[in-house]
């Protein structure tokens, strides 16, 4: 199955163990894609890798239990090891997505394939020009922001003076025809930023906190994911 070709971005949830308030990850991710969430990456800078398997286990257990496998993509944020570990135990997990100082995307292609769905953070300094210039071909999107600072990801945006460059809804406009690939957008988005980061033309929002976080994980799913669609008729 090639799931480069249904790859849907519009509501894409960031989750690992430390983003739940001690509740199970598997919870979150159920309530997200009942909900209407099309893509999950797990992401944890703690966890083992034999830990990020078995949790990348449970997430596809649970996306087929409740959801569709082909239409909610599971990706993992960075360790392409835990994505071969996976697949050599039959899980099904679609891709990768790296940051600019991780494992180089031509390597991630060369291990996972032409039919895994690679997604790479976008430079925040000089973010247009980088756009412009980057060899696309090798990826299918760009995660870009933040939109607001964020103590769920505090290093998100940093500049090279080391202070957090955020980014307007322009910004995200301009990125959005600029970008030869699907771009999502994150950083602090919350439900209110929704309608209008959704006019921007940008392909979807990512959020972790708004939803691993809240009170109630599912309602704010279900807002986020109408907000979106609202937005996107009106």
């Amino acid at each position: 199955m090639n799931s480069r070709q249904n790859l849907d971005l519009s509501a894409y949830l960031v989750v690992g163990p430390e983003n739940t308030k001690g509740r199970p990850v598997t919870q979150i991710i159920k309530e997200a894609v009942v909900a209407g969430f099309t893509c999950v990456q797990i992401r944890s800078k703690f966890a083992s890798a034999r830990e990020l398997i078995t949790l990348t286990a449970q997430a596809a257990r649970v996306i087929a239990e409740v959801g569709s496998p082909e239409a909610v993509t599971l990706l993992v944020d960075d360790r392409l090891d835990v994505i071969l570990a996976a697949r050599k135990q039959q899980i099904k997990v679609d891709g990768i997505h790296v940051g600019q100082s991780d494992i180089p995307v031509e390597v991630c292609r060369e291990y996972l394939g032409k039919n895994a769905i690679i997604g790479l953070s976008a430079r925040t300094n000089e973010l247009f020009e980088y756009i412009k210039t980057v060899d696309t071909a090798l990826i299918d999107y760009f995660g870009a922001g933040p939109l607001h600072e964020t103590a769920t990801k505090p290093d998100c945006g940093l500049d090279r003076d080391g202070k957090v460059k955020t980014r307007s809804f322009a910004d995200f406009e301009k990125l959005a025809k600029l970008s030869p690939i699907p771009v999502v957008v994150g950083g602090g988005v919350k439900h209110n930023d929704i309608p209008q980061l959704a006019q921007t033309g940008v392909d979807g929002f990512f959020v972790v906190s708004a939803v691993s976080e809240a009170e109630n994980p599912g309602l704010e799913a279900t807002r986020l994911v109408e907000s979106w669609k609202s937005a996107k008729i009106s």
